[in-house]
């Protein structure tokens, strides 16, 4: 018991360490005085968000302008990011209804998508060409026909260029602040440790401006997909008050992989399950099916590497990095806790794909492990379910189907049962399994 104390002081100490001394270095343009203007016209916010009804790119030689028309004017901030280069466009919470661009590259603007970043705060993230700074960033009214226009003005520079204007920006707390603030969901306070039910932490993956993974037979996004079953499981755990079940977004927003870990650590987790769904370049009908994934040094296999590689970049792909350790700090922390942290993490995999197996189509290697950020709570048994491959056709008419939800859900939540009547050394009751 003081060994967990004291893992779990010294994991929380870490996490302050890590989040003072984390964020990106930026170069940023804030929304001019005197230009920028509040939500309504007598300074109060309006009830309901703003509306992006559309977006133009236009170019002239060295300088690009993006533009997005409002139905009010927004508060705003934009600010520059490398590797790769992009530029962050902060906002007050808005509806977004234009499509997602056609992928057309037009002067310093490669693509650029958009998102719900956090409560109260969307995000659009655009992707450039090479490096840029901010000439200007700002909303401005409308008139004379017009509608209140945000507009973002960038100008190419080379990489000395780009980290000059990084150097002048980096100063200033306004360019970074959005980047630091704690986006996971609030938590009634912690609950005493061994009292009440087992906590159990679902993890929708993705969401907000980050898709996830789109299946290219029908445009379905992974975030949806997985947010559907992890509502339906969620039902089923809750049911009869055995579990107290929290799940790390329980609408399309996006959650930065250090949260999600929070989360389950601030709930004093028992139990985490990560819930995706996987795609595979050049895929055939071949790749399809469960697979089951447990945290590990050194990935089980070259496809398994990949697939981390890519779930570890979801903060990058949002605008921000915050997963990065220490590694002699990740050392130690595997160290104190991980060999009865596996072993019960490797119990559950082993029991969730045999529950699974019995309703739904396995993946022909369905327990494999890899080193996923989102399971880095070495103190908490976490496992990563990967549903299926939305690169599969026949996949995704399983994913979308309610049915298959409901069923597969269910299995999940049987395997649940099994690991915690294990854990307390007791038969599960028939009842128990549903």
């Amino acid at each position: 018991m003081v060994a967990r104390r004291l893992t779990l002081l010294l994991l929380a100490a870490i996490t302050l360490a890590g989040t003072a001394g984390a964020g990106a270095q930026t170069t940023g343009a804030v929304s001019q005085p005197g230009r920028a203007v509040s939500a309504a016209p007598d300074g109060s916010r309006s009830a309901l968000p703003a509306v992006v009804a559309a977006a133009h790119l236009s170019v002239d030689g060295p300088r690009t302008r993006l533009t997005f028309d409002l139905t009010r004017p927004v508060e705003m901030r934009a600010f520059a990011l490398a590797d790769p280069y992009r530029v962050i466009i902060d906002l007050d919470e808005v509806n977004f209804h234009i499509a997602p661009p056609a992928g057309e590259r037009r002067g310093l603007v490669k693509t650029f998508r958009f998102g719900l970043f956090a409560p109260g705060k969307s995000r659009i993230v655009v992707e450039l060409t090479g490096p840029a700074v901010v000439e200007r960033a700002l909303t401005i009214e409308g008139g004379e026909g017009r509608p209140p226009r945000l507009h973002l003005d960038l100008v190419r520079t080379d990489a000395d260029g780009f980290r000059r204007a990084l150097a002048e920006r980096a100063v200033s707390n306004i360019a970074r602040r959005g980047d630091r603030e704690t986006l996971g969901p609030r938590l009634s306070p912690r609950p005493e440790e061994d009292s009440g039910p087992p906590v159990v932490v679902i993890d929708p993956g993705h969401g907000g401006i980050d898709p996830g993974a789109t299946a290219p037979s029908t445009g379905d996004e992974e975030k949806m997909i997985v947010l559907d079953f992890a509502k339906v499981l969620r039902d089923k755990l809750a049911a009869g008050g055995r579990y107290r079940v929290v799940m790390t977004r329980d609408r399309d927003i996006f959650i930065p992989l250090a949260d999600r870990v929070r989360v389950a650590r601030e709930a004093r987790a028992q139990l985490f399950i990560s819930v995706h769904a996987d795609s595979i370049s050049g895929a055939n009908e071949n790749a399809r099916g469960v697979t089951v994934y447990t945290l590990s040094d050194r990935a089980s296999d070259a496809d398994s590497e990949r697939l981390a590689e890519r779930e570890n970049k979801a903060d990058a792909i949002a605008g921000l990095d915050l997963s990065d350790e220490p590694s002699e700090i990740a050392d130690i922390l595997i160290d104190l806790t991980r060999r009865e942290t596996r072993i019960y993490s490797a119990n559950f995999a082993r029991t969730l794909a045999g529950e699974m197996r019995q309703v739904t189509r396995m993946h022909r290697l369905p327990l494999r492990s890899a080193g996923f950020q989102v399971l880095r709570a070495h103190d908490i048994p976490s496992v990563l379910v990967e549903l299926g491959f939305v690169t599969s056709r026949r996949d995704v008419e399983m994913l979308t189907s309610a049915i298959w939800r409901d069923r597969t859900a269910d299995s999940v939540a049987k395997a649940v049962d099994q690991f915690f009547a294990a854990r307390n050394g007791r038969a599960v009751a028939p009842g128990a399994r549903r």
